[in-house]
């Protein structure tokens, strides 16, 4: 099971935030123009996004709101023959993984919105389990039982999987979210795609690749662009494309989008830490008063400091530049541009002088050199995918370029406005990463776009705001993330 935790706290928060209540239109659809590509069978190969995980956890009504979906029933206007197997989860309720305080595996239902009571009795409106009680023996058995003879799956996006993972032979062992859907224990997911005899492909692959890497805090490992195919990035998604072309008239290949500008990364603020009174900074401050003289005698420039109002929180750092014998002393206050993920337990905040007397973890924070890290990887990654689009002469979706657009201004559709604010930006589900179902139907009209652009198609898109939104249990209250009081 310590295979399971590995894979999967890639794209899963492990504690519940507490949340305080506080204070366009698209163009007219062409009719169907059929291009010069067959629709006849289409295939979804990717990951969690394209499985239609959301809220935390598979569950059918996700499933059924994937954005592969979606673009499945679009493209019978073209040819397409309306078969979309999808291997449903066998509960609404849903089944994630996530990790328990002591690192086991623990399994649970879906999120939801409802009322909560935070460490310091403050109630407020925040994610709660869709079943606190639900038994783990139930669980497990819908997340191993095996649906393969309900196949072959149209959708064959699994959660956790990385580029790399297309090409395991032990992948079903590892994975359950494939191993549910494989034949034999021994089957790899490269060759699924086959199965549905398809004639057209999408591939949104490479998140995880990143993902892991960020939502642990810089603790996991990307994956290396160098490498034989299963090792490297980039010899595994060429295959890949090889793969896929070689059985299909068309595809489209959607890139990695900026993975810094969801809410899992910036819902928390690092200013966290507000003070009411002086004698509060004051007693932090002489906490400190020890760790700035040595940061002085030592001519580096970190200091730390409080004061009445917002402060930022203190951080353990392992970049910092000390030697080992002072190995205790690498802490310091974030930068404004510094990231707290989703998962950081805010209660710890309140009620356990995390932020102040005590740092918080690394495995919580991006900081600078993180977030310049994975930068890199993703520009580096998506390169690769938009030459191996332009080789083989497939349609692209440049999602890193829609998501900072979207980060940036917002985009409108069929007058819902879509933001990367948490829970009230209509784009991500209660897990900070995943979509919602009108988010599934915006993306599927991006990859409607790009496949109208590349082949001459005049696919109708969706009219997004026919799907649901997040259901807010208060209508008149706003939900969000307050600045952390100092107790």
């Amino acid at each position: 099971m310590k295979k399971i935790i590995h894979i999967f706290y890639l794209f899963i928060f492990t504690g519940l935030l507490f949340f305080a209540s506080c204070s366009d239109s698209s163009d007219d659809n062409p009719s169907p123009v059929t291009g010069n590509v067959d629709f006849t069978s289409y295939v979804a190969v990717g990951n969690s996004l394209t499985a239609g995980y959301a809220d935390g956890a598979l569950y059918i009504s996700g499933q059924k709101y994937s954005w592969a979906n979606d673009l499945s029933k679009q493209l019978t206007t073209v040819g397409g023959n309306g078969t979309f197997r999808i291997p449903y989860m066998p509960t609404e309720l849903g089944v994630g993984v996530s990790e328990s305080s002591t690192g086991t595996p623990v399994l649970r239902t879906k999120l939801v919105l409802g009322q909560t009571t935070d460490c310091l009795g403050s109630n407020g409106i925040g994610p709660v389990l869709a079943d606190p009680n639900a038994s783990q023996a139930v669980l497990y058995f819908y997340l191993v039982a095996n649906v393969a003879a309900m196949g072959p799956y149209n959708n064959i996006g699994v959660p956790g999987i990385r580029v790399t993972d297309l090409f395991d032979p032990d992948l079903a062992e590892k994975n359950p979210y494939f191993g549910r859907i494989a034949y034999n224990t021994t089957d790899t997911l490269e060759t699924y795609a086959a199965k549905v005899h398809p004639t057209f492909f999408t591939l949104w692959i490479g998140n995880n690749d990143v993902l892991g890497y960020a939502t642990s805090g810089g603790t996991e490992a990307i994956t290396p662009m160098e490498g034989d195919v299963g090792t490297g990035f980039q010899a595994s998604m060429e295959a890949e494309v090889k793969y896929l072309t070689s059985i299909t008239t068309g595809g489209v290949i959607a890139d990695i989008p900026d993975i810094t500008s969801i809410p899992y990364f910036n819902t928390i603020p690092y200013d966290a830490i507000t003070l009411t009174n002086q004698s509060q900074a004051d007693q932090l401050n002489a906490a400190y008063a020890n760790y700035n003289a040595t940061m002085e005698s030592l001519g580096l420039p970190y200091r730390i400091n409080f004061q009445v109002g917002a402060n930022p929180m203190v951080i353990a750092d392992a970049d910092m530049p000390l030697p080992d014998s002072l190995s205790f002393l690498k802490i310091r206050q974030m930068k404004s541009d510094e990231l707290v993920i989703l998962e950081t337990p805010l209660d710890s905040i309140k009620c356990g002088g995390w932020g102040t007397i005590k740092p918080v973890a690394n495995q919580y924070i991006l900081t600078e050199n993180e977030i310049a890290t994975v930068k890199k990887a993703t520009d580096d990654f998506n390169a690769i995918m938009k030459n191996l689009a332009d080789e083989y002469n497939l349609a692209f979706v440049d999602f890193n370029s829609i998501m900072k657009d979207i980060d940036q201004n917002g985009i409108t559709m069929n007058g819902i406005t879509f933001t990367t604010k948490y829970i009230t930006g209509n784009l991500f589900s209660l897990d900070g990463i995943h979509l919602t179902p009108q988010g599934n139907a915006a993306v599927a009209n991006y990859f409607v776009q790009a496949i109208n652009d590349k082949y001459g198609t005049k696919i109708p898109e969706i009219d997004v705001s026919t799907f649901p939104a997040i259901q807010i249990p208060d209508k008149t209250a706003k939900v969000c993330i307050k600045p952390v009081s100092y107790p």
